[in-house]
């Protein structure tokens, strides 16, 4: 059963389009018109995707097996009052599914939608409410997509919104703070779980369950936050090499896939994946980027017959795989997700393999 409090909140939303811009396929805005405005607060929007932070479950001792996305950007900002002590915010409800479900259509349409207010004088940073599961690749992806010094800042839960001690609405308050925080600026996007400030390039998710699970363990966070007050450990800084993909025009991304390695694994489903449409690889191997003997010659078929592309990659959850001297690139520091979107967005960008190299394989 939902609790009362957000039963009251759906039944008291009315999203209204007033914006003159012309909004993506699937876009709402919220205007909060019965809010006053401060002018001596930032202004920051909220693009929310759905996910465990705006899920609900039939108890609030569930905290697994629950529905993502049940609830919309207004409820959310409704269950969070202290919001408007820290800032003007506004609501765009892009999609409401568990991060499962985000495809490439919908990073886009995000991405387009971000850098138009970002690109906007009144706007100082950006919020994206977003499920865990997937949240690092989304992360990930505007990274490298949006263009601009202002905060964007992505933030989850790991206990539905319906839960006792549900952590969404302090992970909330917390991202909208450091969205509007002039020191905020110029550090890429970021992400805000539990206290935690760390940088989309690296950070991962490591548990499953665990409140405390999005971490970069060897490159380690940027800051925390103490009383709702942001506290960096660094000067501004981005990380080496980091690329920009223009996608302003993009409506559809390269598809990538990604092959997991193990003890005999079946070297055909590398021709597979190609034969269904792939057109570029990414190997989670053994070790340091390890695949078996059988497994490479087929790589080496499905690169010189269909020029499709391939990006050595690793199971464990960090570590560094170098170039791999022949065919196919090696994945450096990224995992096999993030070397997905990066080589989706460089496939998109007609990349060849000189650029290629320098993209995956710098070593510093």
């Amino acid at each position: 059963m939902v609790p009362l409090k957000f039963v009251g909140f759906a039944s008291a939303v009315s999203i209204t389009l007033a914006s003159p811009l012309r909004l993506p396929t699937g876009f709402r805005i919220s205007l909060r018109e019965d809010t006053p405005f401060n002018a001596s607060l930032p202004n920051v929007t909220i693009f929310a995707t759905g996910g465990t932070i705006a899920g609900s479950a039939n108890s609030s001792d569930q905290t697994t097996g629950y529905q993502a996305g049940a609830l919309g950007v207004d409820i959310l900002i409704d269950a969070v009052p202290q919001l408007r002590n820290v800032s003007n915010v506004r609501g765009v409800q892009v999609a409401n599914v568990g991060s499962e479900g985000i495809t490439p259509e919908i990073l886009l349409n995000l991405t387009h939608q971000v850098q138009r207010e970002l690109d906007s004088p009144y706007c100082q940073g950006v919020v994206i409410t977003h499920g865990t599961d997937t949240l690092e690749e989304s992360s990930f992806f505007l990274d490298l997509t949006v263009r601009s010094e202002k905060p964007v800042v992505f933030v989850g839960a790991m206990r539905p919104a319906t839960a006792i001690s549900a952590d969404g609405p302090i992970n909330l308050l917390e991202a909208v703070t450091l969205a509007g925080d002039p020191e905020a600026r110029g550090r890429g996007t970021m992400i805000v779980l539990n206290d935690r400030i760390s940088n989309a390039f690296y950070t991962t998710k490591t548990n499953a369950n665990a409140l405390d699970t999005f971490k970069a363990v060897e490159q380690g966070f940027l800051g925390f936050f103490i009383n709702i007050k942001p506290i960096f450990y660094f000067a501004p800084a981005l990380p080496v090499n980091k690329p920009y993909f223009d996608v302003t025009n993009a409506t559809s991304l390269p598809q990538v896939d990604i092959l997991y390695g193990y003890q005999g694994l079946n070297p055909t489903l590398a021709s597979m994946a190609v034969e269904s449409g792939a057109k570029g690889l990414v190997l989670a191997g053994m070790g340091a980027g390890g695949w078996t003997t059988p497994g490479n010659r087929v790589i080496d078929e499905v690169v010189k017959q269909n020029g499709t592309a391939v990006v050595y990659s690793r199971r464990p959850m960090d570590g560094y795989v170098e170039p791999t001297g022949s065919i196919g690139y090696g994945g450096g520091f990224l995992n096999p997700q993030k070397a997905r979107i990066m080589l989706q967005l460089a496939l998109y960008a007609g990349y060849e393999d000189p650029q290629m190299k320098t993209l995956f394989e710098f070593d510093g």
